[in-house]
């Protein structure tokens, strides 16, 4: 998923996407030790689809601080 995607998103649905991906992840690391994993490239793309979640809720955090900032006298 790209970030302009996710910045489209509800802060609600970013937990959400971010749970499906940690999810995901726990199965996919499973299936990787167990020997049932046949596109280990998915590891490496669901960690960075968690990053880009992470980044964007951080980004708004980091906007609503500036905001509060400007605002104090």
């Amino acid at each position: 998923m790209k970030a302009a995607e996710l910045r489209e998103l509800s802060d609600a649905e970013l937990v959400e996407k971010f749970e499906e991906a940690k999810d995901e992840l726990f199965n996919l690391r499973f299936a990787n030790v167990t020997g049932q994993l046949d596109n280990v490239r998915r590891l490496i793309e669901v960690r960075k689809d968690i990053a880009r979640v992470m980044t964007v809720q951080r980004e708004r955090v980091g906007a609503s601080l500036d905001e509060a900032r400007s605002s104090q006298p």
